[in-house]
């Protein structure tokens, strides 16, 4: 999967999960409310059931005369009597707190029924009754729910997944198609570049001729060209090519891709200054250590003024490469690390090479910043 479907279908998942998983929260936390709610009313039903058999028993008490009186006592619930004046008379338990303007009510872990007597039997005016709430219905029901939610959230992601690669399609056919527009691009150009080349070689080492200056264009464009052949290339088989991990001179590879830049230096009259350490070794491989340096160098180029300056230091960690170009803006400096995106569209070129020193920058784990403001100059790092 590529990097940019990747990035569209983590983004609509999370969209669509989220907005689910909200959905059914909010679903499952108003279904356990009303559960909860018919699970304490049917205890309390229980309560209120209990109440009126005690009553029913005070009444039978109240029209005897046989002694001793037994007070009516079930091992489940505990129950009390109360005078006309609230207080205590008889029971099973004497709590310390009653809210006598509340029918039912629940107190920590236990449930309360206070009953109204009338007639008073044996002075009684109310009834306390009290039972331990049982959270076993309640227990059983967040199971029931936490379940739900489980294998809900599995079908959910699955066809979260499903539905992604489905939008998705369109981008990843159109995306396959740029490839491979891209890989037969390249197939093609690969030839003719070669050939341009060769030949501007032959012609400087056999003939001296007035027209030095439009072969240094033709050598320029094609150089250019040549450049533009190599990243398309590696855009396309970044991840499926042998690499050979060497220790590399990169004092020396700078100075030739330097000198490989050097047209290109000249047509805009750049002044270079190179502060390079002697034998310099890093283990890469090749072709990535000249595909990083072309790009930072071609950058630093491209995006120069004329006769403007640019310095290149090599120390025994850190390469810096700075231009006196037309600066980034702050918030443009991650857009532009980004494939096919550009600060700057006056110039030439297509976004890739910042991405490009983005991929090996991850490969490599080295370290890569910019900086830069607007019309100020530009310094890239690359530490390892």
């Amino acid at each position: 999967m590529l990097s940019s479907e990747r990035r569209s279908l983590v983004r609509f998942l999370a969209i669509y999960l989220s907005s689910t998983f909200i959905l059914f929260a909010l679903g499952s936390y108003m279904f356990y409310n009303f559960q909860k709610h018919q699970i304490i009313d049917a205890q309390n039903s229980q309560l209120q059931l209990e109440a009126e058999k005690i009553a029913q028993r005070l009444r039978e008490l109240h029209q005897t005369f046989n002694k001793p009186l037994l007070y009516p006592n079930n091992p489940s619930f505990k129950s009390a009597i109360y005078d006309l004046d609230r207080g205590y008379i008889f029971g099973t338990f004497q709590p310390k707190n009653i809210e006598w303007s509340r029918e039912f009510y629940k107190e920590g872990e236990k449930l309360f029924y206070l009953h109204a007597l009338k007639p008073y039997y044996l002075g009684a005016s109310y009834l306390l009754v009290s039972k331990d709430f049982n959270p076993k219905p309640l227990n059983e029901l967040v199971k029931i729910l936490s379940v739900f939610l489980v294998v809900a959230g599995v079908i959910f992601t699955l066809l979260g997944i499903f539905l992604g690669r489905l939008f998705t399609a369109p981008m990843r056919e159109s995306i396959e198609l740029m490839n491979r527009f891209i890989e037969d691009t390249t197939h093609e150009l690969n030839t003719p570049i070669s050939t341009i080349l060769t030949n501007i070689e032959l012609l400087d080492t056999i003939y001296s001729c007035d027209g030095q200056k439009e072969m240094r264009r033709i050598e320029m464009a094609s150089k250019t060209l040549s450049r533009l052949y190599e990243d398309l290339t590696f855009l396309k088989l970044n991840h499926n090519y042998h690499r050979a991990l060497e220790s590399l001179n990169i004092s020396e590879l700078l100075e030739e891709r330097i000198e490989f830049f050097n047209t290109l230096i000249e047509a805009k009259n750049i002044e270079i200054i190179k502060n390079i350490e002697p034998n310099i070794t890093l283990e890469i491989d090749k072709n990535d250590a000249v595909r990083l340096l072309d790009n930072l160098l071609s950058n630093a180029i491209k995006y120069n003024h004329k006769s403007g300056k640019l310095k290149v230091t090599l120390i025994a960690n850190r390469l810096e490469v700075q231009n006196d170009g037309f600066g980034i803006k702050k918030e443009d400096i991650l857009l532009i690390q980004s494939r096919f995106r550009r600060a700057n569209s006056s110039e030439g070129g297509f976004g890739i090479g910042l991405d490009i020193i983005g991929q090996l920058v991850k490969r490599y784990n080295f370290t890569f910043t910019i900086n830069s403001n607007a019309n100020q100059p530009t310094k890239v790092t690359l530490t390892w």
